[in-house]
């Protein structure tokens, strides 16, 4: 896979569309090209302990962040300007797919806060670093961390949404 979008979101609370952040990468030609990262206010919107221990944001970090839809708005623009393959959009023009280590998670994130918001959920062609990851390396951990090692990445920031994103990139780069 040469031409994707990888993806990674960060959560506030167990709810799945209390997405507080979200880091995008986009790869052409097996390249970055863009990069976006937002911060998101979140739905529900408040922050459990163990989800900023994870990734350290609190909701002064996104109190005054723009809600799903308008952050959204900018990362389709970004799937659609350089996209050739994946899902039509309102246009007819077709967007990247998507990849994400562990899409279970990320693709569920999108789903649930498309119905919080009621949006409309195109069905995102989307795909599972983490899976291919087993079938490349069998038995052991597959962590972000440790697969991107693998590929030649060194994730030094962990949980936050565009290293994330980027240690994603490398790693669908490398075993897509």
């Amino acid at each position: 896979m040469k031409d994707f979008a990888a993806i990674d979101f960060e959560t506030a609370n167990c709810e799945r569309s209390s997405v507080c952040s979200v880091g995008v990468v986009i790869v052409r030609d097996g390249e970055i090209v863009d990069r976006f990262y937002s911060l998101i206010k979140p739905e529900p919107e408040y922050y459990n302990y163990w989800c900023t221990r994870v990734h350290g944001l609190c909701a002064k970090d996104t109190e005054n962040a723009p809600v799903f839809p308008f952050v959204w708005e900018k990362v389709e623009a970004l799937l659609y300007t350089h996209g050739i393959e994946g899902v039509n959009s309102m246009n007819g023009e077709r967007g990247l797919p998507l990849v994400a280590h562990n899409k279970a998670f990320d693709e569920s994130c999108l789903k649930a806060v498309f119905r919080v918001y009621q949006m409309d959920y195109p069905d995102y062609e989307f795909y599972c670093t983490c899976i291919a990851s087993r079938k490349v390396w069998p038995g052991g951990h597959h962590n972000l961390d440790i697969i991107a090692e693998r590929c030649g990445y060194i994730l030094e920031n962990h949980h936050h949404a565009l290293a994330d994103a980027e240690a994603c990139a490398a790693i669908a780069v490398k075993i897509l």
